[in-house]
């Protein structure tokens, strides 16, 4: 994989400027964006949805009744969403396209696992009208492709299941169409304005990805330390070690051999585009050594 910046500079200068309260806040080259403690953090605008990502571990994770409980919490202490628009680290695609807007059956996108991982059913409703709107929002910047029998696959099917068990809210998927930073922060960017009409946007995936990793009791030095970097990043909206992460974050390689669970946080966090409210970690610590949990909420 090229882990070579090949962004485009005009399109980086543009991100150099984000909106926060009506008022351009430049991002000067080589610095980065931080939140100022107390005045720069607001309360969520009323009845907005959160944006947010999470770790949502292998199929294994719902035997995990910890694991399973957080999310649950997590998700009940949310405002609850009309609709969820979900961005799993499990379905590359280009352009970007749009699953299933009906219930179909789930993706069991993994081998090898005991039979009752795949009888494991989530039959939540289609998201038809979200489907319309999202293609709306990106339409003025990119190709949007649907895909109707493409059902959730595990990055976002077991985390639904944890966190609405009921299965009875809407849920949408969306492909990642690149591995590159500033398009998906941009995507995230155009599709914030569903936070309003009562849509959770949900990024999918691990901060830190190693399956070739010891699976241990201990956190190697490598993934603690990248796992400080992403929560010093995200936590004070430094967007440009963000964008710049094959560049700025430490034991990079180890961490991420590939980028697929990574990227889904820049979509979240794009999708942040007030930039006022705190950002909350609520859930955090490692498995299997060294696979950080840290998932992330902006509003």
């Amino acid at each position: 994989m090229n882990r070579t910046n090949e962004t485009d500079m005009t399109r980086r200068e543009a991100l150099k400027r984000l909106v926060v309260a009506g008022a351009s806040l430049p991002i000067l080259a080589g610095c980065e964006r931080t939140a100022e403690k107390g005045a720069s953090e607001m309360p969520p605008k009323p009845n907005r949805m959160p944006s947010i990502f999470l770790a949502h571990g292998s199929p294994f994770l719902l035997d995990d009744t910890k694991w399973v409980g957080e999310l649950n919490a997590w998700a009940k202490a949310m405002p609850r969403p009309k609709a969820v628009l979900m961005v799993s680290a499990h379905w590359e695609e280009k352009p970007v396209t749009l699953g299933a807007t009906t219930t179909v059956p789930l993706v069991y996108d993994f081998y090898g696992f005991p039979q009752k991982y795949y009888e494991v059913t989530y039959a939540a409703p289609g998201a038809p009208q979200l489907a319309t709107r999202v293609k709306e929002l990106l339409k003025k910047t990119r190709q949007v492709q649907e895909e109707p029998d493409r059902g959730l696959d595990h990055g976002a099917y077991v985390p639904m299941v944890a966190m609405y068990p009921g299965a009875d809210v809407p849920v949408l998927q969306l492909s990642l169409p690149t591995m590159q930073a500033e398009p998906l922060f941009e995507m995230g960017r155009a599709l914030a304005p569903l936070r309003d009409e009562g849509v959770l946007i949900i990024g999918s995936g691990f901060l830190t990805h190693n399956l070739r990793a010891p699976r241990t009791g201990t956190t190697p030095s490598w993934a603690a330390k990248f796992d400080e970097w992403a929560a010093d990043a995200l936590e004070h909206r430094k967007v440009d070690e963000l964008l710049n992460f094959t560049e700025r974050a430490p034991g990079l390689q180890e961490a991420l051999p590939t980028f697929e669970h990574f990227v889904p946080v820049l979509v979240a966090a794009g999708a942040d585009e007030d930039a006022r409210s705190a950002v909350k970690f609520p859930i955090t610590g490692f498995m299997g050594g060294s696979f950080t949990r840290r998932s992330v909420q902006y509003g």
